[in-house]
């Protein structure tokens, strides 16, 4: 009799409106060709907890900023902890899944990052400009992200925000991994278009910095995203490290380099469910 296929709850909002964007296209493919290895189950994070029981791991992929179900979301985690339910990404996650605390960390520890405080008080340790950053710890997607001139930094600045220079930089650049592989970069050209992506010819420095960061986090399956602009001097700066639901920007892909995100992505898949039912 042949083993019974693994059973996954994949978690995403089909409807959910991201600016220059449409995250349900994704999915829709993504499940598509997952189909034919899993039997897959969609559903709204909103449901999550209700329904994550009867499957074997619980995908979560292009669910919206949390944000907008945040008791939801702590709810979904804590279920998953307490009944060991395996999450895809692992729940172990210690960047943006965490919030953005890990911006000060890494600035602290000397990692490129774009630099980082978290009060309006240690603004002398930033670059003096003219206009700063500040973002929500928990923010996503840009919410809550404001430009403002240096003399309001402080009407601003708050104990759940952030604050960085504002960065003239030439474009930003997206690395994708799978567990610790890399898979393809993006890049703008255009930085006033962010998502207006074209595949990037990544060099051996590039590929250097972004693995620093996903070394760092130390995941070990799922799909990460790891954001960069490249400053005038040359130089890339860290601007996020996406390790909970990465948008992965699949239709500006080549159909080949697609196909080959697609099978990298179901054998990570196979592996951690795998390894999930696997008697130790």
């Amino acid at each position: 009799m042949p083993d019974a296929r693994p059973r996954l709850l994949y978690v995403t909002d089909l409807a959910y409106q991201a600016r220059g964007r449409r995250y349900c296209d994704e999915d829709i493919l993504l499940t598509s060709r997952l189909r034919a290895h899993f039997d897959l189950a969609l559903c709204h994070p909103l449901d999550a907890v209700a329904l994550m029981d009867g499957y074997d791991a619980v995908v979560v992929r292009n669910s919206g900023p949390v944000l907008g179900y945040q008791q939801a979301y702590d709810a979904f985690r804590a279920r998953a902890l307490e009944r060991g339910t395996p999450v895809y990404n692992p729940l172990t996650g210690k960047a943006d899944m965490a919030g953005k605390r890990y911006l000060l960390d890494l600035t602290d520890a000397g990692y490129p990052v774009v630099p980082t405080v978290g009060r309006a008080a240690d603004l002398d340790r930033l670059p003096a400009v003219d206009r700063y950053v500040c973002k929500p710890r928990l923010g996503a997607d840009s919410l809550g992200l404001r430009i403002v001139p240096a003399g309001r930094v402080a009407a601003f600045a708050g104990d759940d925000m952030l604050i960085q220079p504002y960065v003239d930089f030439v474009h930003e650049i997206s690395f994708y991994f799978v567990d610790d592989d890399f898979q393809y970069a993006l890049y703008a050209p255009d930085p006033r278009r962010r998502w207006e992506l074209k595949p990037y010819a990544a060099t051996a420095a590039d590929l250097e910095f972004a693995r620093r960061f996903v070394d760092w986090n130390d995941l070990g399956h799922g799909i990460q995203r790891v954001d960069a602009c490249r400053a005038p001097d040359g130089a890339l700066l860290l601007v996020e490290l996406e390790d909970l639901n990465p948008y992965l920007s699949l239709d500006a892909l080549p159909e080949g380099d697609r196909d080959a995100f697609v099978g990298a992505v179901t054998a990570s898949l196979s592996r951690f469910v795998q390894g999930a039912v696997s008697p130790a």
